[in-house]
């Protein structure tokens, strides 16, 4: 079922017609939100990770006639996506756009109690945030598919085009990397 879905939005099979659309609109639904939540982890905030999901199903439609094996129908659409966050940071250059949650009115203020240790969480929170952003789009990626998303090593090797091996290293010098961010920003 999934192969033919492809293969439709792709425009190949028995009847290349208009169903080529309402086919690649069926593989969007199934995978928004798994290619928003990558965005968002990897640009951090959500702004940039609508642009940067937009931005790949775009890209999808556009090239959709460039994937050869519909059976790599979601690495093919991981490496868009690392793409599409790639080049949203780019375009974001230094400028960074902290985004502050409004506090829903209706939930009153927060007991004296949970403020402390909200406080606490949200320093922590924050000081995550500042560590993952000094990191590089690759070492990102490879984190929040691997923790974030639970894939094992052999599928971000398929979704990267890169040699399992390779993933290894990578994620080793992520966490690494994350390590010492976590370390300069707790001074």
């Amino acid at each position: 079922m999934e192969r033919a879905l492809v293969e439709r939005a792709r425009g190949v099979g028995p009847t290349p017609d208009t169903r080529d659309r309402a086919a690649f609109d069926a593989l969007v639904r199934t995978r928004i939100d798994a290619v928003y939540r990558t965005s968002l982890a990897i640009l951090g905030n959500q702004a940039d990770a609508a642009d940067a999901t937009q931005e790949t199903f775009v890209s999808a439609w556009c090239h959709r006639e460039a994937l050869r094996d519909p059976d790599l129908f979601d690495a093919w659409l991981g490496r868009i996506n690392l793409n599409a966050c790639r080049a949203q940071l780019r375009r974001r250059g230094r400028t960074s756009v902290r985004e502050i949650p409004l506090l829903d009115p209706e939930d009153g203020p927060e007991p004296a109690s949970t403020g402390r240790a909200l406080d606490d969480r949200t320093a922590a929170a924050d000081v995550f945030d500042r560590a993952f952003a000094r990191l590089t789009v690759d070492d990102r990626a490879v984190l929040v598919l691997h923790h974030l998303h639970e894939r094992p090593v052999a599928e971000i090797a398929a979704a990267l085009g890169s040699p399992e091996g390779t993933i290894k290293s990578r994620l080793h010098r992520a966490r690494a990397a994350l390590e010492s961010a976590l370390a300069k920003e707790s001074r």
